[in-house]
């Protein structure tokens, strides 16, 4: 399966589908990530405003 990407203002590509970790526990953050990354996400949403950014 492709992802479709989108390019950004500074030309690097992204990809079109992320994964957010808003109102994820910061202490459940870093296994929720790593799943993520084993199933084939490559872009991880985050916001110092989320307040898990640590994990």
């Amino acid at each position: 399966m492709t992802v479709p990407t989108i390019t950004l203002n500074n030309q690097t590509e992204i990809p079109q589908l992320g994964f957010g970790v808003f109102q994820v526990p910061p202490e459940q953050t870093p296994d929720t990530v790593s799943t993520a990354l084993e199933v084939g996400y490559r872009h991880i949403d985050t916001a110092q405003m989320y307040q898990n950014e640590q994990g």
